[in-house]
């Protein structure tokens, strides 16, 4: 049997909590670094930069679960080595204090563990969904995911940074420690049974990893594809590094009250993704094309807004907001058309193309993740912070349009198809 939708909402619980963790290192602990410990942006964007690269192992771990035929222990066993290095990346901050170099290694070791615990987690948490789930389900089931992934970031990001504030080293830990903690107890529990009732043998693979992934490269949609993805994802991850220190050097943020700021910008990524599968899905509304297509012209000109908000002191919530919702919109119209599009082609190379699909976008969040903070730590050495953060976010607009002009060549303009709830299944 396949699973059913309580069964997909509880992997999707997975995925919550694998944001909840990733949200903390990547923005509330960037900002610690840049502000508090007036260290270059530079430093957090090459250690995120990390955790992205050792992603591109993903096509690796979902091999190991395919062939030990039990994905259940890599899911747990993922998000333990995320939460430890959750907590080391936490306890590095205040090591950085007092001894640099010694902060600094830590986090090497930390960071280099999140990105081991995201891979083989959230690898093979796409993997048990893409074989065990009906093939009508599976954009829905992406969707419903990739959803509590974003409300985990959302909540996550508000209530720690209520509980940050007054900051102090001693209170990050405790922070960082309940939310580590609760992760895995809840994937734990999450996962606990679902394997043994339904159906989710691992598809056969005759052919070496190589030669699969060298007939995928061959296809032209294939590679345009991943163009669109890298493009695209490079400007989506650009800000994330840069924001919190943008809020708190030019508009005197604090750290809780820029931890939720990035709690309002992922409140509008999961407005903007809940429209799209509302409007797209249930009401057909629309094409997948077109959606993606006003996703990232939409976050384009947020971003523009963005870049003006410093120099003319426009409020910077309401802009963070509209950026995400665009966002949402651009993400998930993305993740069904990557849904659609992976069954074109040679048959039974689903997951070589989503592989495929995956790495580019792991590669291109920490390259957008570094082009940002190096960028912006070049320009303010030559102009005014608001200035220098506000060429940056031109930049990552133009990487929108340019993504916009990408997807209306590359994916097809038929509605997304709907997934109905069946009686009895």
């Amino acid at each position: 049997m396949h699973l059913s939708w309580v069964q997909i909402v509880r992997l999707g619980l997975v995925q919550m909590c694998l944001g909840a963790i990733v949200v903390l290192m990547t923005s509330t602990l960037n900002r610690l670094m840049v502000v508090e410990l007036a260290l270059p942006a530079l430093v957090p964007g090459l250690l995120v930069g990390l955790h992205y690269g050792v992603q591109i192992t993903r096509p690796n771990w979902g091999f190991l679960s395919d062939r030990g035929g039990r994905r259940s222990r890599w899911i747990i066993g993922g998000m333990v080595a995320l939460a430890l290095g959750g907590m080391l990346a936490a306890a590095a901050v205040p090591v950085m204090e007092a001894r640099l170099w010694a902060g600094l290694a830590l986090s090497v070791v930390a960071y280099a563990l999140i990105g081991l615990g995201v891979g083989a987690s959230g690898t093979s948490l796409l993997a048990l969904l893409a074989t065990a789930t009906a093939p009508r389900r599976r954009a829905a089931a992406a969707t419903i995911t990739w959803l509590m992934m974003i409300f985990g970031i959302a909540v996550t990001a508000t209530v720690a940074g209520r509980f940050l504030d007054p900051y102090s080293h001693v209170r990050l830990l405790e922070v960082v420690a309940v939310i580590a903690g609760g992760a895995v107890a809840l994937t734990v529990l999450a996962v606990a049974g679902i394997e043994a009732r339904v159906r989710a043998a691992p598809e056969p693979g005759s052919l070496p990893f190589r030669q699969g992934m060298a007939e995928i490269w061959a296809e032209p949609k294939a590679r345009a594809f991943t163009l669109f993805v890298f493009l695209s994802m490079t400007a989506y991850f650009m800000q994330e590094l840069i924001l919190e220190p943008y809020a708190g050097l030019v508009f005197g943020f604090t750290p809780g009250q820029t931890t939720s700021l990035s709690g309002a910008q992922n409140a509008g990524v999961f407005v903007g993704m809940l429209t799209v599968g509302i409007a797209a899905t249930g009401l057909r509304l629309g094409s997948l094309r077109g959606w993606v297509i006003a996703g990232c012209l939409g976050s384009a000109v947020a971003l523009a807004g963005l870049a003006l908000a410093g120099p003319l002191d426009l409020p910077l919530v309401p802009v963070v907001v509209t950026l995400g919702l665009f966002n949402g919109m651009f993400a998930v119209a993305a993740i069904g058309s990557m849904m659609q599009l992976a069954g074109e082609g040679r048959t039974a190379r689903e997951g070589t193309r989503m592989g495929l699909w995956g790495a580019a976008q792991a590669i291109a969040a920490g390259f957008g993740g570094l082009v940002g903070a190096t960028m912006a730590d070049g320009l303010r050495t030559l102009t005014p912070d608001a200035t220098a953060f506000g060429l940056t976010f031109l930049l990552e607009a133009a990487l929108f349009v340019m993504s916009a002009l990408v997807a209306a060549r590359v994916i097809g303009g038929a509605p997304a198809p709907v997934a109905r709830l069946v009686p009895g299944e």
